[in-house]
């Protein structure tokens, strides 16, 4: 064993592997942080990515992707065919990025990583091979979120190119998106976004459910809510056949004001 990575953090770890790997990559038991590092590195990696297998503990895999960030630039991975997920029915004691050709053993000390490595050849191919099985009994993570790539493009079709511009400046401005008080979840900021370019509640909706961000149904009770807040209003727009639809509005001053940088916390001070 080498500890030549030592004293790195694990984004810097993720990065070399990232640059040196030829071919299948298995990342074993990472933590929640590893996780959301590993999607931040490889969606900022510039050059052809290596397949990244995740074998990971289902509950720390669910409550990281629970963040609609991390989950649809994961997706975009998936999509791009970098990233594989399945579940682990039975952890190792460390955390593993285990290539071709190397096993990294990934111990954290505090603020301090340690990437313990082994290049013997007879021990790499047979910790390769033991997860590659592990990797085809594994159970796969059916993530449910949809690529950030298709939700910017089909937003920009379907409402209008300045909706995707407040949308991913919004995003932009968050760390996280979650909804729980931490960052406004993806269907307020959807409708956040409609209102603000005032766009029709069945608009925006029916984007929210083709693409896959949420129902129709989840779309109208947030709107409710955000209405019932105050923080956007309606207008009745009338159709030829059927009922009015509603026009979405920003229905406080201080969302008016605000630039995209400012609207998510605005609307957060507003929230909580």
């Amino acid at each position: 064993m080498t500890s030549n990575l030592l004293n790195h953090q694990i984004d810097d770890i993720l990065d070399s592997i990232l640059e040196e790997a030829s071919g299948d990559v298995y990342m074993v038991n990472p933590s929640a942080d590893a996780i959301e590092e590993f999607v931040s590195v490889a969606t900022a990696f510039d050059g052809d990515l290596p397949t990244v297998h995740m074998l990971a503990d289902e509950r720390t895999l669910k409550d990281v992707m629970d963040d609609f960030i991390v989950a649809s630039n994961a997706a975009d991975l998936i999509s791009q065919d970098a990233l594989a997920l399945r579940t682990l029915e039975e952890a190792p004691e460390n955390s593993l990025l285990v290539t071709d050709d190397r096993v990294i053993a990934v111990v954290h000390a505090g603020d301090r990583v340690g990437g313990l490595v082994t290049d013997d050849d007879s021990f790499v191919d047979d910790t390769f091979d033991t997860y590659a099985d592990r990797w085809d009994d594994a159970s796969q993570f059916n993530l449910r979120t949809p690529p950030i790539t298709a939700v910017r493009e089909t937003l920009a079709d379907e409402i209008s190119p300045e909706a995707e511009d407040d949308f991913t400046a919004i995003l932009n401005s968050l760390e996280t998106a979650r909804g729980d008080g931490d960052g406004l979840d993806e269907v307020t900021i959807s409708l956040l976004v409609a209102a603000k370019n005032e766009a029709l509640l069945y608009d925006i909706s029916k984007w929210g459910e083709d693409v896959g961000i949420a129902s129709k149904a989840t779309f109208s009770r947030t709107k409710t809510k955000l209405e019932d807040m105050g923080l956007i209003d309606t207008e009745k727009v009338p159709i030829d056949v059927g009922r009015p639809r509603l026009r979405l509005k920003i229905g406080d001053d201080r969302l008016n004001e605000a630039d995209n940088g400012q609207l998510a916390t605005v609307a957060q001070s507003i929230l909580n």
